[in-house]
């Protein structure tokens, strides 16, 4: 029996220190080592914005499981420029899909309990004078505002996230602080 040339090519080598692009195309052809990789770098954000989101830590637990889950599946889709914004739309879309599976409709920010002081002070964000303020931001401006301080994002981290080099991080920021200075004097 005549037996055709495997078409799975060998995955790239990848380390610590490849781009995410290296590693999504490692993904794509099947290497376990750039998944855990990809994970190591962009869980832990991924799990900060999305909690933000949603205070239901099961549905926020099983959308990055299954973030990760369509990644290894759809590696070979991803045409390339904002990886960390490719991995937050599938992210938010598996928050999505995971709350309408529940049923019941998730508590509203209102109703929940205040467990801690950082709660506190992001329910007070979203409904505050602060949180009026910060949406009469730009959108630019606002996303940056919201990366680097509401969920915690390093300037380098944002920038990734964001698509821009990271100057332009620290400028917008700036200017967001001094706007929102204005805005709640």
């Amino acid at each position: 029996m005549r037996r055709f040339p495997s078409r799975r090519r060998e995955p790239p080598p990848v380390g610590a220190d490849s781009t995410d692009e290296e590693l999504i195309s490692a993904v794509a052809a099947e290497s376990v080592t750039a998944l855990r990789l990809l994970h190591r770098r962009h869980a832990p954000w991924l799990r900060a914005r999305l909690s933000r989101r949603c205070a239901d830590e099961d549905a926020v637990d099983d959308a990055l499981q299954d973030t990760f889950l369509a990644v290894w599946r759809s590696a070979g889709r991803f045409t390339g420029g904002n990886a960390a914004g490719w991995l937050w739309t599938i992210a938010l879309r598996r928050l999505v899909s995971a709350l309408r599976g529940r049923g019941p409709r998730p508590v509203p920010v209102e109703e929940r309990m205040i467990e801690s002081a950082e709660d506190l002070v992001l329910l007070n964000v979203e409904h505050g004078d602060l949180g009026t303020a910060l949406n009469r931001l730009s959108p630019e401006l606002r996303a940056v505002i919201q990366a680097t301080v509401l969920d915690g994002l390093t300037v380098k981290e944002a920038s990734r996230l964001l698509g821009i080099p990271e100057g332009t991080v620290k400028t917008r920021a700036m200017r967001a602080r001094a706007r929102l200075r204005e805005e709640l004097a």
